[in-house]
This record gives structure tokens, sequence and C-alpha cells, in this order.
């Protein structure tokens, strides 16, 4: 399935310009729940977390199970990764230098015990912008 964010960007480009003494303009390119979080620091700083905290993206082209991870941490603890269906064109993007956020967007504690955390990924509107005149 081709990405969509190419055609997003350019849409948002073009309907909402962007002047240098205006905030910068996100694009989310992805919404979801983490991978991976049980085998990691996130139930160590559960309390700690939340949302709108920031979340750093780590790219690991060495990762011996996915040559695409894309590690997320939280004050610099691993709380997990972007789910690998979801990581090739991130890690692409990462690879290529475009400057990308994440966020925690909620924080779920369900009753069987397991601890959910969603998060944004955002683009730049400039940076989504000129990867789609690049064509990436």
């Amino acid at each position: 399935m081709r990405s969509v964010l190419p055609i997003l960007a350019l849409a948002l480009a073009l309907a909402a310009p962007v002047r240098a003494d205006e905030a910068v303009t996100y694009l989310v390119v992805r919404n979801s729940p983490l991978a991976g979080f049980r085998h990691h620091d996130g139930r160590l700083v559960w309390d700690e977390m939340h949302a709108g905290d920031v979340l750093k993206l780590v790219r690991e082209p060495d990762n011996p199970f996915d040559a695409g991870a894309v590690r997320l941490e939280w004050n610099g603890r691993t709380i997990g990764y972007v789910p690998r269906i979801e990581n090739s064109d991130l890690a692409q993007r990462l690879d290529a230098g475009t400057p990308l956020e994440a966020r925690i967007t909620g924080l779920e504690k369900r009753r069987n015990g397991r601890c959910v955390i969603s998060y944004d990924i955002l683009v730049p509107l400039a940076a989504a912008s000129s990867a789609q005149v690049q064509g990436k």
C-alpha cells in the first residue's frame, strides 16, 4: 500500500501556506499504539508520562529483528517501537534526515493490566512539502 503522505502534504501545503511569522504547522503521519511496550522501560516510568510529552524517534538499522526498526524513547528510556507494519516509510524518512517529531496522545491502563500508549508522529509541513517535491 502506497503512503498517502505525499498527497496529504501537497494538499495541505496548497491549502494553508505558512508565513515565516506564523507557528509551524505539522502533518500527522502516524497515530497508533506502541509496539513492544511490555519488553522495555515503559512500565517503570508509566506514572511519570503524560499526553503531550515528546518522544524521541531513534532509527535502528542494525536491529536483528527488523531492519526498518524505529525505537521510541521517553526521557532517554526506551518504551517501545513503531509497529513493523508501519515503520518502513518512517525509517526511510529518518535515514534521509527528514525532521520528525513524536508526542504521546494517550495513555490507557486496561482492566487486564495492559498499558497502551498512543502517539502521533509529526512532520513539519515544510519538510513534508519538500519531500513531495523531491519525489520521496
